[in-house]
């Protein structure tokens, strides 16, 4: 039967995990970086170049290179894991060793988008005017702006040679903890703001695309909301803490599959309308497991989690057909982030420019464009992940577009 056999492949896919191991060093990662930025002083790390265009990394370069003194800019994905253990200080530490040129140094976070930043020997480069530029260019720029434009806005704003000192800000904030104490202190802290940022996104329901916090190296200011809300989690403790949150949803995710592979083989045999439902079902869990096998981010296991879904409500259909009771209507996930949660029963009609869609929005997203507020999308490399290529922004996570299952086993998320 194509429906044993189909969950005999996913079966072996799940007992075959791959764990990539990193091959370098931190410092041949920091001279892998140094050597690139000798070349180009803007280094993007490949895992963003296609969310990247040219015009918007052209910008930043003209921008930086108006202010008449070396520039170097790093976007990097950082987390608990890499060379730089998630930590933006050890990044800019570590390439200004391996580069032994002076210059402001700057590193965002692609997934916090925060730039860290340290004047290395440029003596004439104020430090009260840095930490002014990065706050105005915070300021300036929506929560949900990427690592490229928050970048062109804080070189552009330091080039303004009347660029004040900034005064108390009138957004919420938190005291920036003291980076001065010895690195007992520090890991201390870190440890606590782990536990407290782990406490807050099970509580937020894993909201962290809502998220812009962090601070500079130097900056001694703290964090703002977009959302008009303070955060107590800075940026080296949110990667880790988005670490932590692609590492459970991996394992969520792995035991649902499981779970609903012994489901599925325990159905009897069907014809019909409940067979295609049984089908359509390990179609959407073989899927899953496919892309879950060969995730990359946390944009793949989330897609891996939407098809699961997909497969649980056609599977429930195949189970109330054979029951001979009506098929539940039940919505699909938040096409704006999945991990909100169901989406409202009735499609929300989405404007941008001359185009028209109708997605699957929670509460919650719909709430926030009826404000005229972004709503607090999945981020991905240089936004909402929207704003990419992938199968799971030309699609909304299948929420519009091709049948979702089909395009992965076509290879589609790949491309």
């Amino acid at each position: 039967m194509r429906v044993l056999s189909m969950l005999g492949a996913v079966t072996m896919l799940l007992a075959t995990s791959v764990v990539p191991a990193w091959a370098q060093t931190p410092a041949e990662r920091a001279q892998e970086i140094a050597t690139a930025l000798q070349k180009d002083r803007l280094y993007v790390d490949p895992a963003y170049g296609p969310a990247l265009p040219e015009s918007q990394r052209a910008d930043v370069r003209a921008k930086a290179e108006a202010l008449g003194f070396p520039v170097y800019s790093v976007v990097l994905p950082l987390t608990a894991g890499d060379a730089f253990q998630g930590k933006e200080s050890t990044a800019l530490t570590l390439i200004i060793d391996a580069l032994r040129k002076p210059g402001l140094y700057v590193v965002v976070n692609g997934g916090s988008r925060f730039p860290w930043y340290e004047a290395h020997e440029l003596p004439d480069v104020s430090e009260d005017k840095l930490r002014a530029a990065r706050q105005r260019a915070l300021d300036d720029t929506d929560y949900d702006a990427g690592p490229t434009q928050v970048l062109a806005r804080m070189y552009q704003v330091l080039a303004d040679p009347s660029l004040p000192v900034p005064t108390k800000s009138t957004r919420p904030s938190r005291s920036a903890p003291d980076r001065s104490g010895d690195d007992g202190s520090s890991a201390g802290k870190v440890v606590g703001y782990v536990v407290l940022g782990l406490a807050v996104l099970v509580g937020l329901g894993l909201l962290i695309g809502r998220i812009r916090s962090g601070h500079g190296p130097k900056s001694g200011h703290a964090p703002h909301s977009r959302g008009g809300k303070p955060f107590a989690i800075p940026p080296h403790v949110a990667a880790t803490v988005a670490a932590e949150q692609r590492r459970q949803l991996t394992r969520e995710v792995n035991r649902e599959l499981t779970a609903l592979g012994s489901e599925l083989a325990a159905l009897p045999d069907a014809r019909g309308l409940a067979l295609r439902h049984q089908q359509s079902a390990l179609d959407a869990h073989h899927a899953a497991a496919k892309v879950l096998d060969a995730s990359e981010d946390l944009l793949d296991v989330v897609g891996a989690k939407v098809l699961l879904d997909q497969a649980h409500r056609s599977y429930d259909a195949a189970v109330a057909v054979a029951a001979d009771r009506p098929i539940p209507d039940v919505p699909g996930l938040c096409a704006f982030n999945p991990l909100h949660g169901r989406a409202a029963t009735t499609p929300t009609q989405v404007k941008s420019g001359d185009t028209t869609v109708a997605l699957p929005l929670c509460t919650q997203c719909r709430q926030a464009l009826k404000r005229g507020k972004a709503p607090a999308s999945l981020p991905g490399a240089d936004g909402p992940y929207w704003h990419g290529t992938d199968l799971w922004a030309r699609t909304f996570y299948g929420a519009i577009g091709d049948d979702l299952p089909a395009a992965v086993a076509r290879g589609d998320h790949r491309d």
